[in-house]
């Protein structure tokens, strides 16, 4: 073999090796690049999408949980208006719930409820416990006030725990009834553990006025439902411009309303294919080497 042809046998070598022809057709999409079958499949991300938030306008599809787990209390029946009355001839101690525990009254006081009567809001309290949210306190002597109430939470095994409140933190100059209390901070979760003690004068009547704002109703369960049920509209205070203000959507116990956050994905185009056509090189001539000769 000569030089000649064994030159030209290592160049024909060389461009069926690295060159990519096909039928005399150039085509730049048959190089490999490793990402061959995923141009169109992953379409999971894109570049330009769209944020909304939707802050739940509608007061109807929002509670402070989640927009259908939760029951709503009817405005109407979140009220216990709790009568007091004392005419032992001394000062006295009555106690309001304690369901667990059912002590008896002192002689000479008693206690009822206008809606329905003592005995069975303390059973209530023992299956559907209630949470408390706001007082209305009014008495018959203004001095009624001096005397604090407790909150008692006693379980079975002994342990007693004891909440001081008073009264004369909700009184104010500004009010133009010296003998009514309307305190919105007031809170207390009425179980079959808790109980409301408070000493009353000898011939004073003292009414208190609460709010339910969440309680537990067993019987949602043979509906399948969550047993919880809560309050959505605010407290009435009587004052209607502080009434109106606060008839907005009601936050989830001092939380603010999630966010719900949407995207709109738009979908991705996939640009068409274009394939170049370049012509087949020519064949470069074959030139014959001219060896010199050393001199």
């Amino acid at each position: 073999m000569s030089y000649e042809d064994e030159l030209m046998r290592y160049e024909e070598s060389a461009e069926d090796q690295y060159d990519d022809y096909d039928n005399e057709i150039y085509d730049e999409d048959d190089f490999d690049t490793g990402f061959e079958g995923m141009e169109d499949e992953y379409v999971g991300y894109d570049d330009e999408y769209d944020e909304e938030f939707d802050l739940y306008d509608d007061e109807e599809d929002y509670d402070d949980y989640t927009s259908s787990s939760l029951g709503k209390i009817d405005p109407n029946d979140r009220t216990l208006t709790v009568v007091v009355k004392n005419a032992s001839g001394a000062s006295a101690e009555a106690v309001i719930f304690g369901g667990n525990a059912e002590k008896a009254q002192p002689a000479g006081v008693t206690v009822d409820i206008e809606e329905s009567s003592h005995k069975e809001v303390r059973e209530e309290s023992k299956s559907n416990p209630f949470k408390i949210a706001g007082m209305k306190y009014s008495v018959s002597n203004a001095l009624q006030f001096d005397n604090v109430l407790r909150i008692d939470r006693r379980t079975a095994s002994g342990s007693k725990t004891t909440r001081v409140y008073q009264p004369r933190n909700a009184t104010s100059p500004q009010n133009f009834t010296q003998t009514l209390i309307d305190d919105d901070n007031f809170e207390m979760d009425v179980t079959g553990q808790d109980s409301l003690n408070v000493v009353v004068e000898d011939g004073v009547t003292a009414v208190f006025t609460f709010t339910i704002k969440a309680r537990a109703n067993l019987g949602n369960l043979l509906k399948g439902s969550n047993v919880a049920e809560l309050s959505r509209a605010p407290r009435t205070t009587g004052l209607p411009q502080l009434d109106l203000i606060r008839r907005r959507r009601p936050t989830a116990y001092g939380m603010r309303p999630r966010r719900r956050r949407v995207r709109h994905y738009r979908p991705r185009v996939t640009p068409p294919r274009v394939r170049t056509v370049r012509p087949k090189p020519a064949r470069r001539v074959t030139t014959k080497l001219v060896r010199r000769k050393k001199r």
